[in-house]
């Protein structure tokens, strides 16, 4: 099974073909195809090449899945004894891709 880790939206993933994961929103839409050209390693279980700081001519090939946003995280601040109490929530957008091929 061949494994590479890639850069995207500021974040490394570890991920192998046939993986789905959740990353940063892309633009695209649904069924669209993505790929992503910064690899930092690619392991094919007999050779393990490192990039410095990537590898040239190699990338990750995806398609999106979904599109949609995580639950809601809550941000409170308050302070004590000053009647101060800000209540705010955030839900962040995310992409869900499947990794197709490494090469």
């Amino acid at each position: 099974m061949k494994r590479a880790v890639i850069v995207t939206g500021g974040k490394q993933y570890l991920v192998a073909e046939g993986d789905t994961i959740s990353i940063e929103k892309l633009a695209g839409g649904k069924d669209g195809k993505v790929s992503f050209d910064t690899v930092l390693l690619v392991d094919d279980e007999t050779k393990l090449t490192l990039g410095t700081p990537e590898i040239a001519k190699v990338s990750v090939s995806a398609t999106i899945v979904e599109e949609g946003k995580a639950k809601k995280i809550l941000v409170v601040k308050y302070k004590a004894k000053s009647r101060y109490y800000k209540k705010r929530g955030h839900r962040q957008p995310f992409t869900k891709v499947k990794i197709e091929k490494i090469s």
